[in-house]
């Protein structure tokens, strides 16, 4: 049976696409209904004890790392990265030959710190190594990033620790990835920064920053309040962070990334184990996802089907409307 999601076109219009071209980011976008996101979260979080399937079964299970790429062993995350609530606004601002290559839960309790202001590039803040490379520009590196769709499976709010973004910030780096940080489990949540409490899970990221005096503009943060099932679309190289979680402790908050890259930027070239916020992880059983349109290239290792068995069907992207 046809869902009324997989017929309808989420495509954004030209209007919508130049404003993320200019702020980097654009959202609240509507993903699923309140009360839906709530029933799947529910299930979703009882899977995820179940780590039979999981294709990182070394990791210890603590750390950020352990529960990347959930998709591939569990299904309302599988079918989740493919939605069309996703793929179709994702394609109208990359083009429509789509991989997901990453997933990832951002949770947030009672206490827990901010997180740093930051861009991602390259993804090899942690290592110095990249995790994505995109074709060179005229011979020279190109630092571009991927798209994150980060969608609140709970409320998202300034007292849970929203996400904070600075619109514009897309189109150069402070930081030097390449750099790498060093790792301290002790200093999570021992932090302030400007009087706000941040970190970066174990890591400092201002040891990155290309000029070491240089501090991000406070002001020009607009916090991105989400419902469940909302969420927000961005260039990991736009400034984001996230306050500190000054609620109660009944009053949590998880957010999902699924990150997406187009078919010719290379996943974890050269890289067969992973090592970062104090774990580390082997990708044997890895595999990106091609969520729409084709794979010219095969580069990248694929991953067909789930753990479980739910197939990868491309999303064939509508055509993009015209400007009205």
């Amino acid at each position: 049976m046809t869902t009324v999601s997989e017929k309808a076109n989420f495509t954004f219009s030209p209007e919508e696409v130049a404003r993320f071209e200019r702020d980097g980011y654009i959202g609240p976008v509507k993903v699923f209904e309140p009360e839906e996101m709530t029933r799947r979260w529910n299930t979703i979080r009882r899977q995820l004890l179940d780590r039979s399937l999981a294709i990182y079964p070394d990791s210890n299970g603590k750390a950020n790392i352990s529960n990347y790429d959930r998709h591939l062993d569990i299904d309302l995350l599988a079918e989740h990265i493919m939605r069309p609530e996703i793929v179709d606004r994702v394609a109208s601002l990359i083009g429509p030959n789509l991989l997901c290559w990453r997933s990832e839960f951002f949770p947030k309790y009672q206490g827990d710190e901010g997180t740093d202001w930051h861009q991602a590039a390259t993804f090899a803040h942690a290592t110095g190594k990249p995790q994505i490379i995109w074709p060179s520009d005229e011979g020279r590196p190109a630092f571009i990033g991927t798209i994150t769709v980060w969608t609140a499976f709970t409320h998202s709010t300034e007292q849970n620790g929203c996400l904070q973004l600075m619109p514009g910030t897309h189109t150069s780096m402070n930081y030097d990835e390449s750099k790498g940080m060093d790792y301290d489990a002790d200093a999570i949540n021992q932090r302030e920064k400007d009087g706000i409490k941040r970190g970066f899970f174990g890591y400092d990221y201002r040891s990155l920053q290309k000029d070491p005096n240089w501090k991000p503009d406070e002001s020009q943060a607009y916090p991105m309040v989400l419902k469940p099932g909302e969420a927000v679309i961005f260039w990991s190289n736009t400034m984001h962070a996230s306050l500190p979680h000054t609620g109660s402790k009944t009053d949590y908050r998880m957010g999902f990334a699924a990150r997406y890259v187009p078919t010719q930027v290379q996943v974890y070239p050269g890289t067969e184990n992973l090592t970062e916020y104090g774990d580390g992880i082997n990708l044997e059983k890895y595999g990106a996802v091609l969520a729409s349109g084709v794979d010219e290239y095969g580069h990248n290792r694929m991953a067909r089907t789930s753990q479980r068995g739910y197939e990868f069907v491309p999303r064939q992207v509508p055509s993009h409307p015209a400007a009205g």
